[in-house]
């Protein structure tokens, strides 16, 4: 997800579900991460200004060579409290953080996708876009990477000025788009994007092959970041139908291939009433479909009600081909145990997590107004660890996956899911106060969750 500062207000809205689906129990079975300090060089063939990264995020965006001389701090920050998170920026080559979407390859392997670097279009022009191939090797606590692919448009693809549009390879970056969910339909990648919102069509080796714009009822659904939509040229009224950075978070892909189904993370805006699409108060979400083969929207949807407003939704997948997982959380980072309690502090979480959830979704029984039926969840913020697995967050048998932005989830067999969070580098500090989140992947029993009915 691209973060923007949260307001304390809405984190705390999300904080407080509503409805009652059945909790199902989730044990942990295995536990790795890869360190927040983990980087990969740019291309040889890539521009001298891609060699270092985050040289834009200086407060009003100007431009700091400097390596590691802007300090981060959370994304969840009060703003006369920054929280430290030990990690300073610009840095030397490119940040592999930020997973933002994952599929499994098999045999113990996950193709994992790099968000758009910093967290906004505006900072991260010098942030490559990229997917890696990962294995989490549940013995060691590790995560190997096996190989790292970045994304660029040679054949001008891109119906838009890109930031390397006079070069050659023409690679991508954050300040292009924000990608936020992956599939692979044969020899194909699709990509999910957050910004325009767009769907991107690359081959395996990063290139793109096309990009489709987005349409919901026929009509173009577009945020204030499309390449299509301008401000006015005086102060008046100014609206687009989707928000920024609440694109595409979420894409699942049908199990024979022949649909995708990219997710909104927000509420759609409507004019005529002034207000967030919402049912009975409580907003929702579009799930919107897509015909592979035919390179088209097929005006068909889906609709997902959050639990509560200001949740958001952080990842979907398929189960089969009715169900599917999808994460829905709060915007909140830490335990109640270190929340501040009182005014926001630098060594305290003014906004602790509550609410953490993989949801089994039924499309098939979506009711008549095209609301998918939430089977029942898993709750990320209690989960059992009988045998000790956990290697950091565990205790007395329990283990909890605090994070803000908990990306990333997928079946890994009948009875196995794997979850695992964006670490929005160096924005996020939710396992440990005053230190990084590292990527985690945690693998989850829960054989209830996946046969459920």
């Amino acid at each position: 997800m691209s973060l923007h500062r949260i307001p304390l207000s809405i984190a705390l809205c999300a904080a407080l579900p509503v409805g009652a689906q059945q909790a199902f129990p989730a044990t942990l079975t295995g536990h790795a991460a890869l360190p927040a300090r983990t980087f990969a060089p740019a291309p040889k063939n890539a521009p001298d200004s891609l060699r270092t990264s985050g040289k834009y995020t200086a407060p009003h965006g100007r431009r700091v060579d400097q390596l590691e001389s802007i300090a981060g701090t959370s994304y969840l920050s009060a703003k006369d409290a920054p929280r430290p998170t030990g990690i300073s920026l610009p840095f030397a080559g490119q940040p592999v953080q930020g997973f933002s979407g994952i599929k499994s390859v098999g045999q113990g392997r996950y193709w994992v996708l790099t968000d758009n670097g910093f967290g906004a279009k505006a900072n991260s022009a010098d942030a490559m876009l990229m997917f890696h191939e990962v294995e989490p090797d549940w013995k060691t606590g590790q995560v190997k990477r096996h190989q790292t692919v970045f994304l660029h448009d040679p054949d001008r693809k891109v119906p838009f000025l890109i930031v390397n549009e006079g070069t050659r390879e023409r690679y991508l970056t954050g300040a292009d788009f924000d990608p936020e969910s992956i599939q692979f339909i044969g020899h194909d990648v699709w990509i999910g994007d957050e910004l325009g919102p767009y769907l991107v069509k690359a081959d395996r080796q990063g290139k793109v092959l096309a990009v489709f714009e987005t349409q919901v009822d026929g009509k173009p659904a577009r945020s204030p970041d499309h390449y299509a939509v301008t401000t006015p040229a005086t102060p008046g009224a100014f609206a687009t139908n989707i928000r920024r950075s609440r694109g595409y978070e979420g894409m699942a892909a049908s199990k024979d291939g022949r649909f995708l189904y990219p997710l909104l993370e927000g509420p759609m805006w409507v004019e005529a009433t002034k207000q967030w699409e919402m049912k009975d108060g409580r907003e929702y979400l579009r799930m919107l479909e897509f015909d592979v083969q035919k390179g088209e929207w097929t005006g068909r949807s889906w609709k997902y009600l959050l639990e509560a407003n200001g949740n958001n939704i952080g990842d979907f997948n398929m189960i089969d081909a009715d169900t599917g997982l999808i994460i829905e959380r709060d915007n909140g980072e830490g335990l109640a145990a270190t929340a501040c309690n009182g005014p926001a502090r630098a060594h305290c979480q003014n906004v602790p997590a509550r609410f953490k959830r993989v949801y089994k979704v039924s499309l098939k029984d979506a009711d008549a107004d095209g609301f998918v039926r939430k089977i029942g969840y898993v709750d990320l913020l209690d989960i059992n660890d009988p045998k000790a697995v956990a290697r950091v967050g565990g205790d007395k048998g329990k283990f909890t996956f605090p994070f803000v932005t908990i990306e990333n989830v997928d079946v890994v067999d009948a009875e196995h899911i794997i979850v695992a969070n964006d670490n929005n580098l160096p924005y996020s500090a939710g396992r440990q106060l005053g230190k990084n989140d590292d990527n985690e992947f945690i693998l989850l029993h829960v054989p209830e969750l996946l046969k459920a009915k």
